[in-house]
């Protein structure tokens, strides 16, 4: 360890925080810092409820300071971390936080910071306990070796850090921008194709078009998963416009070739259930190697070729005003798991033009397509490298290289 560096646990270097019962005033105001109001992405408070002391949920129990660190330990993984600005000084969070208030000699940012690297969250992951709810407890994090420099160091990799990754959020930002400008624009230009139509263009259904109908695929039991055997695609093996085999699992469940479940490269393929941004994705198969079955939450249908090209109906099924109508007809009770049926699907109202329009239009789209998709990939690149920018500068602060 670099000289004048001391190794501690969290717990050596905070001082006591307080709990407090809001109920016990029950017409006085606070502000509550529920685990929802922190976002892991900005690692801010970006909300906080206004309550009075009567309606104070359960867990409205720690006192919480400005510069005071909150971690939730709830769901650790999902790293929950923000400092307590001025303004909610003296209010209230939720038990599912550990507050860290640093002592004295130690910059709270600097524990803040040392929240975020890769060897405490790995930790946090090995200790988290609970299936369906998993979580770590206080003395978890308390037991976390930290090393602290002397507290003028501290100050200075703080303000190394600070400047680096005020930069760094600044070039996310830019590249999120123009990640979102380049898929914008490509959206816009498949509206226009499919809203602004010439002559010659033909209103039907999608079940007039099609040469087989849709048809749900099968899921294994969950009991014959295993890590070899018969591959089945995952939901994911559609989401987002592309068709990905590799996301797959495996099953060891017998099989009959003459079942209708086998997808084929050329099929079109459309989730049934998903959420309600991501239900109704379509894509078209391709590069399957061997025999793979897809699951019952996607279904498998094939364009008639003398009525409309497979590629053509995929454009036409990912445009605006058409994945406004399939979200519109996918149901549920549920709000965040949406599920449009074979009928609904049947029913689509789709525009056909002549094949050879459909060719030229086709070509128009693969051109912009691949270029929207390099332009993603340039974005998403430079995304990764920020963050790996981020991950690289916390390992040197807290290995005295900074």
């Amino acid at each position: 360890m670099k000289k004048g560096w001391q190794k501690k646990t969290l717990g050596d270097v905070l001082v006591k925080t307080e709990t407090t019962d809001p109920a016990r005033s029950p017409q006085t105001e606070f502000d509550y810092i529920d685990v929802s109001s922190v976002s892991n992405e900005t690692l801010a408070i970006e909300e906080t409820q206004r309550l009075n002391g009567k309606d104070a949920p359960n867990r409205a129990r720690r006192l919480v300071k400005a510069n005071d660190v909150l971690f939730a330990t709830i769901r650790p993984t999902l790293r929950r971390i923000a400092i307590v600005p001025e303004e909610l000084d003296n209010q209230v969070c939720s038990t599912g936080y550990f507050v860290l208030r640093a002592k004295p000699d130690v910059d709270h940012r600097f524990v803040f910071y040392f929240l975020q690297t890769e060897g405490f969250m790995t930790a946090m992951e090995k200790l988290q306990k609970g299936a369906s709810y998993p979580a770590v407890t206080d003395g978890d994090v308390r037991s976390q070796q930290i090393p602290i420099p002397p507290l003028p160091e501290q100050q200075r990799i703080v303000g190394i850090l600070d400047e680096a990754f005020d930069g760094i959020a600044t070039a996310t930002a830019n590249a999120e921008r123009n990640l979102h400008n380049a898929r914008a624009l490509f959206e816009s230009h498949l509206q226009t194709v499919f809203t602004q139509r010439g002559e010659g263009w033909t209103e039907t259904t999608l079940e007039e078009v099609l040469a087989i109908q849709p048809q749900n695929g099968w899921s294994p039991p969950a009991a014959n998963h295993s890590d070899s055997g018969t591959p089945v695609l995952t939901l994911s093996s559609v989401t987002g416009f592309r068709f990905r085999p590799d996301k797959r699992k495996f099953t060891s469940a017998s099989t009959d070739s003459r079942r209708n479940y086998w997808v084929k490269n050329g099929d079109f393929l459309i989730t049934r259930s998903n959420t309600p941004e991501l239900v109704g994705h379509v894509a078209i198969a391709s590069r399957i190697e061997k025999p793979t079955i897809y699951p019952d939450l996607i279904m498998r249908m094939n364009p008639a070729p003398d009525r409309i090209m497979t590629e053509f109906l995929y454009y036409q099924m990912r445009s605006p005003s058409l994945r406004k109508e399939i979200t519109g007809r996918a149901q549920g009770a549920n709000p965040t798991m949406k599920k449009i049926s074979n009928g609904a699907v049947q029913t689509l109202p789709i525009a056909v033009p002549s094949i050879p329009t459909q060719r030229a239009i086709v070509r128009t789209l693969n051109v912009l397509a691949e270029e929207t998709q390099r332009l993603e990939s340039i974005y998403q690149q430079k995304l990764a490298a920020l963050e790996a920018l981020k991950k690289s500068l916390l390992h040197q602060a807290f290995s005295g290289e900074l």
